[in-house]
């Protein structure tokens, strides 16, 4: 859990309501380090697809979980990429078939246990800016900010369009609409780590601002 020396920021939240991109915001101007959480849960969903594995079955997640490494690459500008067992894959996780399937991985116990651990080892050893589900209400529960970033449901779609559409991606808007529905609800309801704002967290809407307007919304809630 969180060291006297280091700091830590959790933003928790729903899917589309920026909060990687507000945490990594954050992240540098606090001058810290910024944890991908989703980012460790895609990479394993990315090799269970690879290897066109049962993703229903929790047993076989979890044990492949245990034979695989994923880890954080320091890149030139300060960021980190994520590394599945060596191979930079901060690209290839973010398809929608990733995304549509991360929920599988997310909600296998045994693949969350260890995810939680490497997850509470980076806090332990760096201050960090994390983004998630669960990072307030499971992983750090005494980090010293915990803020839930909320948006819209219509503009979370539109974001979330937008990104796909600048990527290259042929992308339903409708399906699009429904699958972010579909994630809401299973984000909510699932039986381990579901997303929850913390009792102590601190709600930030997003809904009609830029990243940086975000960003500067939480800059006046920290008092360092």
């Amino acid at each position: 859990m969180q060291t006297q020396q280091h700091l830590v920021i959790t933003l928790d939240g729903p899917a589309g309501a920026g909060k990687s991109t507000v945490a990594k915001s954050l992240a540098k101007r606090l001058g810290i380090t910024y944890l991908d959480t989703g980012a460790m849960y895609r990479a394993l969903t990315l090799k269970a697809l690879r290897l066109k594995m049962d993703l229903s079955d929790e047993e076989a997640l979890s044990i492949l979980a245990r034979n695989t490494k994923i880890a954080f690459k320091e890149m030139p500008d300060g960021t980190l990429n994520v590394t599945l067992d060596g191979e930079d894959v901060s690209v290839a996780i973010r398809t929608p078939e990733v995304t549509n399937n991360t929920f599988y991985i997310a909600k296998a116990p045994g693949v969350r246990t260890l995810m939680v651990g490497w997850q509470r080892a980076m806090g332990q050893a760096r201050s960090v800016v994390t983004d998630g589900r669960d990072q307030g209400t499971v992983v750090f529960t005494d980090a010293r900010y915990k803020f839930y970033v909320d948006c819209d449901v219509e503009e979370r779609v539109q974001r979330r369009y937008k990104e796909l559409i600048a990527a290259g991606k042929s992308v339903d808007l409708d399906q699009l609409r429904a699958d972010m529905k579909d994630r809401d609800q299973k984000d909510f309801n699932r039986a381990v780590g579901p997303l929850k704002k913390a009792a102590d967290a601190i709600t930030v809407d997003s809904t009609g601002l830029t990243v940086e307007g975000t960003v500067d919304k939480i800059m006046k809630l920290i008092q360092l």
